[in-house]
């Protein structure tokens, strides 16, 4: 072992150590809406993507380069779960979203959302969702029966904008948000399912009453489509699908889904091209749907929750949303007098890539990269 392995050894040790002892830890956070929240360090990760919650308060947390972890209710890790899908993380791609449906008791299924390289060029990769059965023990579990029921199509170069999110409807739907890849005109494109929300049955098969199903192919999988990177899902009570994506340089969009409508990417939006090229703004081309709230300048939204918990009373049905580059939760108040708005903002310093309601009323929030931490918030108490 040469030296400086054995700096970066102690190195690594020294982190970990720093980040073990100070799970429990908490500190206070206030909004720009003046409410201070208390902030619970629960758990740290390398890399986690996504958090789903089990019926017995237990919780699934998925890590970017392939581990998916099972956590006590009160959220350390108890295990491993094994027989995930192998992943080669790149970029922004590796393993996703991870969902368990509400008929998970009686199912022991789940859904997993990853990215898989192309068998014959390994420059080439798309997202793919499985359903797989889960088993659990008290040190972790197992999944097996894994069966793709979606695959992003085609498969292109580059490693971002996979979208990925999963979620079931209230009536039973398999949802799946699908970036377009960095590539732009696929959004628009009905010969590929990039840039678009997908609406499938649980199985992977295509419902009758899908609105482009007569043309067949990928298009008959799409529910919406004019997406660029959309990085957020989840349903409110009445059973509404709203879902959010990152828009180029600004213009970061919460959007409510409707069947059937173009919402506009890359023709319009309310930022403009990394390149400096403006993009006419949704309002010059009413054809295409507006978003109900856009960001200039951009958080980059990465995970979205609508809250349905009891311990944050006022903030029932508010939509919450973590932010990357704006290193911020931001809460988006759903029914403000003259539409949904944010309506506060709170920063700790840290990317937040996931944010879940738990079945507790707490708000979780995964940060981003190594050594992220799962923080549980609270109402500050005086």
């Amino acid at each position: 072992m040469t030296y400086r392995t054995l700096l970066l050894s102690a190195a690594l040790i020294g982190t970990s150590t720093v980040a073990s002892a100070d799970i429990g830890n908490t500190e206070t956070i206030t909004g720009t809406d003046d409410v201070e929240l208390t902030a619970t360090h629960l758990e740290t990760f390398n890399k986690p993507w996504a958090m789903a919650f089990l019926p017995d308060g237990k919780s699934l947390v998925t890590e970017k380069e392939g581990t998916i972890w099972l956590l006590s209710p009160e959220g350390q890790k108890l295990g491993e779960i094994t027989g995930g899908p192998s992943v080669t993380a790149r970029g922004q791609g590796g393993l996703g979203d991870i969902y368990v449906p509400k008929d998970f008791d009686q199912t022991g299924e789940v859904y997993i959302s990853y990215v898989e390289r192309d068998a014959k060029d390994n420059s080439l990769s798309g997202a793919v969702v499985q359903s797989a059965t889960l088993t659990l023990s008290s040190s972790g579990g197992s999944l097996s029966n894994l069966k793709r029921v979606w695959t992003q199509s085609p498969k292109v170069t580059g490693n971002g904008h996979y979208g990925h999110r999963i979620g079931v409807s209230p009536d039973n739907y398999l949802f799946i948000s699908s970036g377009e890849r960095q590539k732009f005109t696929p959004a628009q494109n009905m010969d590929m399912n990039l840039g678009k929300v997908i609406r499938l049955n649980r199985d992977g098969s295509i419902p009758e009453d899908n609105p482009f199903v007569e043309n067949g192919g990928v298009a008959s999988q799409v529910w919406s489509l004019g997406h660029r990177n959309p990085l957020g899902l989840d349903f409110d009570a009445e059973g509404q699908l709203w879902v959010h994506e990152m828009g180029p340089k600004h213009g970061d969009e919460l959007n409510k889904i409707v069947r059937s409508e173009n919402y506009g990417y890359p023709v319009v939006s309310n930022g403009d091209h990394y390149s400096g090229v403006e993009i006419p703004d949704h309002d010059t081309m009413p054809i295409f749907e507006a978003p109900t709230v856009y960001w200039v300048p951009a958080i980059s939204p990465a995970g979205f929750s609508i809250y349905k918990g009891d311990v944050f009373s006022d903030w029932k049905g508010d939509g919450f949303i973590g932010g990357l580059s704006s290193q911020a939760l931001i809460r988006v108040d759903m029914d403000a007098e003259d539409g949904p708005a944010e309506a506060g903002r709170y920063e700790w310093g840290k990317r937040i890539r996931e944010v879940e309601s738990g079945p507790d009323g707490a708000i979780y929030v995964l940060e981003d990269d190594e050594g992220g931490r799962l923080m549980k918030l609270m109402p500050a108490t005086e």
